[in-house]
């Protein structure tokens, strides 16, 4: 397999291609500690750059036992450090839990660390319970509703300072780290389009409005100084493994992590059940599949028919895969694994 993939990617320069990105949250597997879950984190950070891959990005989520990426730029910076050239970055950072100052400070050391490999996505969403929001000490009706503000206070903080600029974030000022919108519904999607920003839906988790948003996107983009045309990321879960036995057993922790979510159990990532059937109820079972019903799960074959279709359907410019997989040696597989779909897909192209 490894032979092929590099002969594959000798030849793929030739064509067009819809890049991958990888989207991790460190889970913190059934049966392992923090420390082991973030040594994971970098050893796919290192999977995913020597096999393509053109981002790796964690994301902030908090109070939650099966996640370890809640310090998300300290983790970003771990990541970055186990690496040489991939793109790292936060999908996302939720802007309301934090000043954009101290955003500001983190991605400019960030990119003073790791130049030219630092992305910044942002979303509004606390990433977490209501409780734990609050716990993060930020007015969260006025978070979310500045949101729109902060983000442009960040991009300024970011940017070139204007004469007697008085707050300056150092580091951060003349760094440019590139800005994302991240989204699940409409409105990040008007605002990206507004100022002229990369968009990334979370398709992954909350299909419905992918199609629409994407077209208010795409319809209402304004060039700015960021980006002249449109930019669309899409993400999807998947587990890609030899058979399609194989990488349904391994997504059935997912499976397992969804329900846990919507019964308010909380605990480390499951480790795969032989048999869904006994764990979740019929009900159960049609929430979840609606809501991974993008996912891509299956062998090379099964898994490259469903993401050729996808990306079809969307039209997107990058493609960015979660992969919520209990056991990392079939975690750092599958990442191999999807390689080789980018670059068949690359030569058909």
């Amino acid at each position: 397999m490894r032979t092929y993939i590099g002969c594959i990617l000798q030849l793929a320069g030739r064509f067009s291609m819809v890049p991958f990105s990888i989207l991790d949250l460190s889970p913190v597997a059934e049966g392992s500690t923090v420390s082991q879950s973030l040594e994971s984190s970098a050893r796919m950070a290192r999977k995913a750059e020597e096999f393509g891959y053109k981002r790796f990005w964690l994301a902030e989520h908090h109070g939650m036992p099966g996640i370890a990426s809640a310090a998300t730029a300290v983790v970003i910076g771990h990541v970055g450090a186990a690496t040489k050239s991939i793109r790292i970055g936060s999908g996302g950072v939720m802007l309301p839990n934090h000043s954009p100052l101290v955003i500001a400070e983190q991605f400019g050391t960030l990119e003073a660390l790791f130049p030219g490999r630092v992305d910044l996505g942002l979303g509004r969403a606390p990433g977490t319970d209501m409780r734990t929001a609050q716990a993060l000490r930020r007015n969260l009706e006025a978070g979310a509703n500045s949101f729109p503000n902060d983000v442009v206070e960040l991009q300024q903080l970011l940017g070139t300072p204007v004469e007697n600029q008085a707050i300056l974030a150092v580091p951060g000022n003349g760094s440019h780290v590139p800005i994302w919108l991240l989204g699940s519904s409409l409105y990040s999607a008007q605002l990206a389009a507004m100022l002229g920003l990369p968009y990334a839906f979370a398709s992954h988790f909350a299909p419905d409005m992918l199609l629409d948003a994407i077209a208010i996107y795409r319809d209402r983009f304004q060039p700015s100084a960021t980006l002249e045309k449109p930019y669309v990321m899409v993400g999807v879960m998947g587990a890609v493994a030899v058979t399609d036995e194989e990488a349904r057993y391994h997504f059935t922790s997912a499976q397992q992590q969804f329900v846990n979510l919507r019964r308010n159990v909380r605990g480390p990532f499951p480790r795969p059940a032989a048999d869904m059937e006994a764990f979740w109820s019929p009900m159960e079972k049609l929430n979840v599949e609606h809501t991974l019903r993008y996912a891509v799960v299956g062998s090379p074959g099964t898994a490259e028919a469903k993401l050729t279709e996808f990306i079809k359907e969307t039209q997107a410019d990058e493609v960015i895969i979660s992969m919520p997989i209990h056991d990392i040696e079939a975690r750092l597989r599958s990442v191999e694994l999807f390689a080789g779909l980018e670059n068949f897909m690359r030569v058909a192209a």
